[in-house]
């Protein structure tokens, strides 16, 4: 399994890169032709532009959304634009994952009336427990955040990776992330200030939920452009003593 971070940036897009959208890739071993498949986890504001430079977004097989904040998810209108008007033609629809409201959300959001909605353009599901897309196994998990969201466990080819989405401090975490391959974590906040609780993460947060669920590999992300990305990782090395990387646009983690 391949993960490609198209877009790492907290709240709203950043000087460096777009907000959340992370690209997993995967062959299916049931297919002898070796097929390789892609989903989304979110595809934020400014993602769908950048996404062209790691796959053509119409190789993508589902949209996997862990909640319908607008840097979560707003790119889906223009993915619409692109499958509904492509020059090559129509395109066929592909399932998009999302909280219940996901397809009214979307709706609302490129001022269509609900039905047709985007209807036409994709699968609308709503989260209610583990789905398989491809060779990729997913499962939900809720989280602590003002809307309803859900952090994503996803595991392919032998190898997990969990993403916590935006999610205040939670239980649910420890078991979201035990013993991942890697665990993509927003820090979001700073444990130096005084945070409103059930919202976000910070460094620390992160670093705390790596250790306890033995994970592997921690990848703080979702750091928003008025922080630096410096200040979450200095927190999450003060109580975990695992690897610990940044995300970044750009990087490829092979798992």
């Amino acid at each position: 399994m391949r993960l490609t971070i198209v877009g790492c940036s907290g709240s709203y897009p950043g000087p460096s890169s777009p907000a959340s959208c992370y690209l997993l890739e995967a062959d299916d071993p049931r297919d002898p032709a070796g097929r390789t498949w892609r989903v989304l986890l979110d595809l934020g504001s400014g993602a769908l532009g950048a996404l062209h430079t790691y796959v053509d977004p119409l190789a993508v097989d589902a949209v996997l959304l862990s909640h319908l904040h607008a840097d979560h998810c707003l790119d889906l209108s223009g993915y619409y634009v692109m499958r509904k008007y492509h020059p090559t033609g129509h395109q066929p629809r592909i399932p998009v994952w999302g909280p219940a409201g996901t397809a009214d959300r979307m709706a609302r959001a490129y001022d269509l009336p609900p039905d047709p909605g985007m209807h036409h353009e994709f699968d609308f599901r709503e989260w209610s427990g583990p789905i398989e897309v491809g060779p990729f196994s997913v499962t939900p998990v809720p989280v602590a955040h003002p809307v309803a969201a859900y952090g994503l466990r996803v595991s392919a080819d032998g190898a997990t990776l969990a993403y916590t989405g935006d999610t205040g401090p939670t239980p649910a975490l420890d078991e979201l992330a035990r013993d991942v391959d890697l665990f993509l974590a927003e820090a979001s906040f700073r444990a130096v200030d005084d945070n409103p609780p059930g919202l976000h993460l910070t460094g620390t947060d992160g670093g705390l939920v790596a250790k306890r669920a033995g994970v592997k590999l921690l990848v703080l992300t979702h750091v928003p452009p008025w922080f630096d990305p410096e200040d979450a990782l200095a927190e999450a090395v003060a109580v975990y003593d695992g690897p610990i990387e940044l995300a970044r646009a750009g990087a490829v983690y092979e798992l």
